[in-house]
């Protein structure tokens, strides 16, 4: 079930440019707004929020209270606020307009879900430091991340968030964790070894034309999530979603060429919410569309189809010649 966010309550004049809603994102909620002057009004989060300036503006202020704090920024490209779960005085004030903000909701089962990686505290989400106008690379990173995916859909998108969300959270309660506590620690396993690994990839290879997702996948090698993404990653070259994505666009390009299938129902199969999203991630991956494809795939059989009678054809013109010059 997907996460529902306070956007439209707390930021009621800002002009929503994209959303994670209908893509069927379940660990984590995500909205890109663009922010005129404006105040927010009080209202208290449900899910820890982190906001970054995708597109900022270093010539206005944004004005932050809330958990006993007063906090000003200027909103630069790559700024930074959290908040966590439950600051019931929590206010914005923006000077100027912001072109682009993520928007981030995170909710109380992501951070829970880290719980055997991390020595954290007893209510992890609530924990997270109130903080404003911070620059994080790797939450940058991970953040831009998402919003490529939330703008480009891919035959692995929940997948891929999921894996990013539980990244998103593990690096908060790294560096921005109040109690101090919230440290990595060492895995029960530490390898993804063989047995484990074909167990993996014979589920993969089962269900690969259904819903699959990390936590899935962990649970068949016996690891928490957020090490199995990593382990996968160190033993394969790849990250699960890319190995998922890999295999589902094989299955859609036999499809396609079998021609059995309308191309809106190879999309379905290939996880795809529209066949239009199929259509803008196949032409990224080939460099043609699904129609196209099929197109030069008909073409190429014809020619084969061509090539083998040719022959054939030869030998009943011959055949034919030397029975009419029998005949005369």
């Amino acid at each position: 079930m997907e996460l529902q966010t306070h956007g439209a309550r707390k930021y009621p004049t800002s002009a929503l440019l994209r959303s994670s809603a209908g893509l069927g994102w379940s660990t984590i909620s995500a909205e890109l707004r663009a922010h005129g002057v404006s105040e927010s009004p009080v209202v208290v989060p449900q899910h820890v929020e982190l906001c970054l300036a995708v597109a900022g503006n270093s010539n206005g202020l944004v004005r932050r209270s809330g958990a006993g704090q007063r906090q000003e920024f200027i909103p630069t490209t790559g700024a930074i606020c959290l908040a966590p779960i439950g600051v019931g005085d929590n206010t914005t004030a923006i000077t100027a307009p912001i072109p682009e903000t993520m928007h981030l909701y995170l909710p109380t089962t992501l951070f829970r879900r880290l719980s055997d990686d991390f020595n954290l505290p007893g209510a992890p989400a609530h924990s997270i430091r109130y903080v404003a106008g911070i620059q994080d690379a790797v939450i940058d990173q991970i953040v831009l991340s998402i919003l490529s995916e939330m703008t480009n859909e891919s035959a692995t998108g929940r997948m891929y968030v999921d894996t990013a969300s539980l990244m998103l959270a593990a690096r908060i309660i790294q560096g921005y964790c109040d109690s101090g506590s919230c440290t990595l620690a060492a895995p029960a396993v530490h390898r993804l070894d063989h047995a484990r690994l074909r167990r993996v990839l014979d589920y993969i290879s089962a269900h690969v034309a259904d819903e699959i997702t990390v936590a899935e996948l962990a649970r068949v090698a016996c690891l928490s999530a957020f090490h199995f993404a990593r382990m996968f990653t160190l033993a394969m070259g790849i990250p699960p979603h890319r190995y998922v994505s890999r295999l589902r666009l094989e299955n859609a390009m036999a499809e396609i060429a079998a021609g059995r299938l309308s191309l809106a129902e190879v999309a379905l199969n290939a996880r795809f919410s529209s066949q239009a999203s199929f259509t803008r991630a196949f032409r990224r991956a080939t460099g043609m569309t699904p129609a196209e494809y099929r197109l030069r795939r008909r073409g190429n059989s014809a020619r084969i189809l061509s090539a083998s009678r040719w022959p054939q054809l030869q030998i009943d013109r011959n055949t034919t010649g030397i029975r009419s010059q029998a005949r005369s």
